[in-house]
């Protein structure tokens, strides 16, 4: 299974007291060393973490794969168009949101995100969509024209009863299936940790993790080597 890790909250902390560090961009590098696959970023309408000069500069040090989340929006597809990551993910994205809340609605807006899939594909992009994990979503997905899926696993980590969180990872299970079947990669991300990364990472026709907060977190304890080190263990065991 690949691990993509997200250094947007990197930049969170430098954006806090405005300065030149910690430096995302070093972070993207320290990452892949550790034994990241690919690495993450969000570039949002407000700038809030990332900055232009940040995912340009990263565009420059990943040679693997770097994924752009990003709002579908022209602004953003003329961006991508010129840094050319090898994945855009397109996500919803809100003003007054502390971080992404839900999937796409990708019914409600199947012809603007056809669109701009089909605008990114041309150019040789890969584009995924974050999605919520039900049967509607993934067969809109597929509809549109994407090439992956990355599956919202909010619902399952923010579970605090036993219960709601089984069926939160049954949704993601079977999103996971019916994803794969119409032969659309599979991802997930959002709100995973090293308590509950597991279970996730054991179902078979999820591909990717994309993690980030957790292991910012955790790497503010231990560094960031082995913070990717201890994740990438409990995603293999």
């Amino acid at each position: 299974m690949k691990l993509g890790v997200n250094v947007d909250h990197v930049a969170t902390i430098r954006q806090a007291r405005g300065g030149v560090e910690p430096d995302p961009v070093a972070a993207a590098i320290l990452a892949l060393q550790a034994g990241a696959d690919s690495i993450v970023c969000h570039l949002r309408e407000d700038r809030r973490h990332i900055q232009d000069r940040d995912l340009e500069l990263i565009r420059q040090v990943v040679h693997t794969r770097l994924n752009m989340e990003m709002a579908a929006t022209q602004e953003m597809i003329e961006k991508a168009l010129l840094v050319k990551p090898e994945v855009v993910t397109f996500v919803p994205e809100k003003r007054e949101e502390r971080t992404t809340e839900s999937g796409l609605d990708v019914i409600g807006q199947s012809s603007k995100l056809k669109d701009a899939v089909q605008t990114l594909k041309t150019s040789g992009i890969e584009v995924s969509l974050f999605i919520d994990p039900n049967l509607n979503a993934v067969k809109e997905s597929a509809k549109i024209g994407a090439d992956a899926v990355e599956l919202h696993t909010g619902p399952y980590s923010e579970s605090r009863e036993e219960q709601a969180r089984e069926m939160a990872l049954d949704e993601l299970a079977s999103a996971a299936i019916a994803a794969a079947k119409m032969g659309l990669f599979v991802a997930a991300g959002h709100g995973l940790n090293y308590h509950n990364v597991m279970a996730v990472a054991a179902i078979p026709e999820i591909q990717e993790l994309n993690i980030g907060h957790s292991i910012i977190a955790r790497a503010v304890m231990v560094g960031l080597p082995k913070a990717i080190e201890d994740l990438r263990y409990l995603i293999d065991r």
